[in-house]
């Protein structure tokens, strides 16, 4: 009977867990799909196979200037988060003290509010400072602040059960705090510092409210020049950026894989 109800307990939980799956990437499935449709209207199920709106696509001057925003700006996000939350993990964990929770709170309050409050805050603040919408400074800086908190948090996990024996070990033997960062510390840590890139990466170059709202005349990233592609547009162009999109993303995952495997990221 224990065996019975263990089992009829693993069918439902697998049920339920086959249907998240299915609703998480069927939509995927469909766009992936309707890229290569070769009708003149983005539909499911498609009239035939043809790779010509991915020509169109690359051929298309906005959709590749997009393109190249997204990347420099999800490169240099990333960047700069990285090092920022990196720091500021090490900074919380080890010498925070008493203000710990609090300073904890603070780095990760851009993720408890919705992107579009974010970034009409940043637009209102930019203005009053004189700047508006005019640098990709100001797009950048709302990228930042949007993606610190995953990096933060990624790092934050990987030091909070860190063995500092080792450290003390490497300082006891004439390393300095700096080398001795760079050979102990960084290597263990590693896992978390690249998940942390990683999510910051992903979440700029898919990143819209904010974009939209601080992004320049001559600075649309991709995700919103899809949005304005398809207020007027209707053609699989569409689905042919948005299978980029994804297959951008499945790349960065793959990396992080070649790079630490995926199986040391969890927390």
């Amino acid at each position: 009977m224990e065996i019975r109800k263990i089992k009829l307990d693993r069918f439902i939980y697998l049920f339920f867990v086959s249907v998240v799956y299915i609703f998480l990437i069927t939509p995927l499935v469909i766009v992936l799909v309707a890229a290569f449709n070769s009708g003149k209207y983005l539909a499911f199920p498609p009239e035939g196979f043809s790779l010509r709106w991915f020509k169109h696509f690359f051929q298309s001057q906005p959709f590749m200037d997009a393109l190249k925003v997204s990347l420099k700006l999800g490169i240099l996000t990333m960047i700069c988060v990285t090092i920022l939350g990196t720091t500021a993990a090490l900074y919380v964990v080890r010498h925070a003290q008493k203000w710990k929770n609090f300073l904890r709170l603070i780095m990760i309050s851009p993720i408890l509010l919705p992107a579009i409050l974010t970034g009409i805050a940043l637009l209102l603040y930019y203005y009053i400072i004189g700047i508006g919408t005019k640098t990709f400074f100001g797009l950048l800086m709302g990228h930042i602040l949007i993606t610190l908190p995953y990096a933060f948090l990624n790092v934050y996990s990987s030091l909070y059960n860190f063995n500092r024996s080792l450290e003390e070990v490497a300082r006891s033997l004439g390393a300095s705090q700096l080398k001795t960062f760079f050979r102990i510390t960084l290597p263990l840590i590693k896992p978390g510092v690249i998940s942390g890139a990683m999510f910051a990466f992903i979440v700029s170059f898919d990143q819209f409210p904010i974009s939209l709202l601080l992004k320049g005349i001559e600075r649309t990233t991709l995700p919103i020049q899809l949005f304005d592609y398809v207020r007027w547009d209707f053609d699989p162009t569409a689905a042919a950026v948005s299978t980029v999109s994804i297959a951008i993303t499945l790349g960065v995952v793959l990396l992080t894989e070649k790079l630490v495997g995926l199986d040391s990221l969890r927390w």
